[in-house]
């Protein structure tokens, strides 16, 4: 699990257009508010993701972007973006290797198994490129204006 002041894992990944996005094109150009969901549609993934869309001006007042990542692939993203009018940038991380290094991976227990799947958490990354705050195993309704009060702390 990553701390408050460590440097955040470096990424780059596509996004709904198949279009490479790194962490490191938002280093001394804002906040990274870095949200990892379960997958596309879901009932509380889609809560979650259209109440970050609703506060995005608050974001931008902030000075903070919001980027969410699961293990779904870029057409799923890209539907799920179309179907519900999703203002944030959803990223792909098909083979879990972020997820891996954020910590964010959990075994789940299924008839006939297990297999890994996101726990729902939220990173904000500072300037520099440090994790500011790390909060794991959140829940999708009212997390948005926690993360808002977070940053408003940081002004």
């Amino acid at each position: 699990m990553l701390r408050q002041g460590e440097p955040a894992p470096q990424f780059e990944l596509p996004n709904a257009e198949m279009s490479m996005v790194s962490l490191d094109a938002f280093r001394g150009k804002g906040i990274v508010v870095l949200y990892f969901y379960v997958k596309d549609d879901m009932p509380g993934c889609t809560l979650e993701a259209i109440d970050f869309t609703d506060h995005e001006d608050a974001f931008r007042r902030l000075d903070a972007r919001v980027i969410g990542i699961s293990m779904d692939d870029c057409l799923a993203h890209c539907a799920f973006r179309d179907k519900h009018g999703l203002a944030i940038e959803l990223l792909s991380d098909a083979d879990g290797e972020i997820c891996r290094r954020y910590g964010v991976l959990q075994e789940k227990q299924f008839e006939g198994g297990s297999r890994s799947i996101v726990r729902r958490s939220t990173f904000i990354i500072d300037r520099q490129g440090r994790v500011a705050c790390a909060m794991y195993g959140v829940s999708a309704r009212g997390h948005v204006r926690e993360v808002l009060n977070i940053l408003e702390g940081m002004q």
